[in-house]
């Protein structure tokens, strides 16, 4: 592989196809949605980002808290020759569990995974800088299209971190979690960080931030809408929302029409109408109790191993080994 070349499972006619899919699935739905892997072109990764180091996004900083204590028995007790990680975006926290496990001395390579490759590319570059002798394989494609893909020598040890489990729906979540278990092979692992149930205040205020970033990222599903399939909405039409959903214990992120009005979607063959007050779901993220983790991993074919949080209890972090 040379310096910058990324294996690349998203090219964009077929990003274009599935983004007018999940369009008109979720537009033409009585309560409308957009899925929220659509965030993420390269102005949406950035922003992301920008989320991750506000006073109010309490998440990437209590996952990281436990990763800074816990690398170093992360590599011993799994000796993973491959370290995967979904959703990778700028591999930040995943520092912390390269210089583990290469301390340890089994680690070989490192397989990030991220549908940016702008963001990915510019990962890839830094951490093949920091970490001379390490196979960096970036792959360029969506977690949940291409687990099967993935290159690396067993044992391997697969990271999803940041909560971006609790962006499935619960059913999805069970495929997603099969899915994964169905590319590995027994005594291989995973690595899934979970955000946990707590006061309903802080769980808004860190989706509905002082400085507006989480606005801006919330709205950037629309701006991809538009560039790539020629929609005309107006953002200044839409406004960011946060809500707490007790009965499902998950945040809801959404966008509300300030007005009644109609959008054209060339690329989608479409035009949508929306009544004043009316909104579109755009995130789910579900907040976890530690009790229904294991048993969501148990049901899908992993054992938990090892399980931490920071010490506010805010955020846990799971090491299952997969079982037949």
């Amino acid at each position: 592989m040379s310096e910058l070349e990324l294996d690349v499972h998203r090219d964009p006619d077929g990003i274009a196809e599935a983004l007018r899919v999940d369009v008109r699935s979720g537009l033409s739905a009585t309560q409308k949605w957009l899925p929220a892997k659509w965030f993420y072109d390269a102005r949406g990764s950035e922003l992301f980002e920008d989320i991750t180091r506000l006073p109010e996004y309490y998440p990437t900083r209590a996952e990281r808290e436990v990763l800074e204590r816990q690398a170093g028995e992360i590599a011993r007790v799994t000796g993973a020759r491959t370290l995967v990680e979904l959703g990778s975006g700028s591999s930040e926290k995943t520092r912390l569990l390269l210089d583990g496990m290469r301390e340890h001395g089994t680690l070989r390579t490192f397989v990030p995974l991220d549908v940016s490759e702008s963001a990915l590319a510019e990962a890839v570059e830094a951490i093949r800088g920091d970490y001379p002798g390490l196979d960096v394989r970036g792959v360029v494609g969506d977690f949940t299209e291409h687990l099967g893909l993935l290159p690396g020598d067993a044992p391997r040890l697969v990271a999803f971190l940041g909560g971006t489990i609790g962006n499935f729906l619960p059913a999805d979540r069970g495929k997603f979690l099969r899915s994964v278990r169905d590319v590995l092979t027994e005594g291989e692992w995973l690595l899934l960080g979970t955000d946990l149930v707590k006061n309903p205040d802080v769980l808004v205020r860190a989706y509905d931030d002082a400085a507006g970033v989480t606005a801006q990222f919330n709205l950037n599903v629309l701006r991809v809408v538009n560039r790539t399939l020629g929609a005309d909405f107006d953002l200044d039409d839409f406004a960011h929302e946060s809500y707490w959903d007790a009965r499902n214990e998950w945040i809801e992120m959404r966008l509300r029409a300030r007005r009644d009005l109609t959008v054209r979607i060339p690329g989608a063959g479409m035009e949508v109408s929306f009544a004043e007050g009316e909104y579109i779901r755009t995130e789910i993220s579900a907040k976890f109790r530690p009790n229904g983790i294991a048993a969501e991993l148990t049901e899908n074919g992993f054992a938990v191993e090892r399980w931490w949080t920071d010490e506010q209890n805010r955020f846990g972090v799971s090491l299952a080994r997969t079982v037949s």
